[in-house]
This record gives structure tokens, C-alpha cells and sequence, in this order.
């Protein structure tokens, strides 16, 4: 699982070969979260509201290059 972004304690990973919806991993000290990336809605888990906040802060600015991650790592 590369990862793509780390913010202080917060990793951004993505799995290669993943499932569907195409999605990316926030993983914290305390938790983890999935985050789909068309909408940056959560899918999956738990984490600190302020890391999330921070993670999709910068996910926004970043969305074409996780999309493009997440067609780079999952080739069907």
C-alpha cells in the first residue's frame, strides 16, 4: 500500500488491485478511515474529526492526482 501524502501523524494510502468505488486510506495513531475519492465522502471508519478535516483539506486540492493514483494502481 503506497503512500501517497503524509500530513504530521496522517498517512494517505492506497491499495493497488482495490475494490470498487475507487477510494483511498487515511490512517491516524488512533484509527482509520476509508474516503471515496469522487465526492471525498466517507465510506468506512473512524478517525479524529480534526485529522479528517486535514486530510480532505488536502485531498480537495489533490483529487485529480488520486484519481489518477487510483487508475495508475488499479488497472483492470
Amino acid at each position: 500500500m503506497p503512500t501517497l501524502h503524509v500530513i504530521g501523524p496522517i498517512a494517505i494510502r492506497m491499495f493497488a488491485r482495490d475494490h470498487l468505488p475507487p477510494h483511498f486510506h487515511i490512517l491516524t495513531p488512533d484509527g482509520s478511515t476509508l474516503v471515496r475519492i469522487d465526492d471525498l465522502s466517507l465510506l468506512k471508519g473512524r478517525i479524529r474529526r480534526q485529522y479528517f478535516e486535514l486530510a480532505i483539506e488536502w485531498a480537495t486540492k489533490e483529487q485529480d492526482f488520486l484519481r489518477d493514483e487510483w487508475n495508475r494502481l488499479n488497472r483492470r
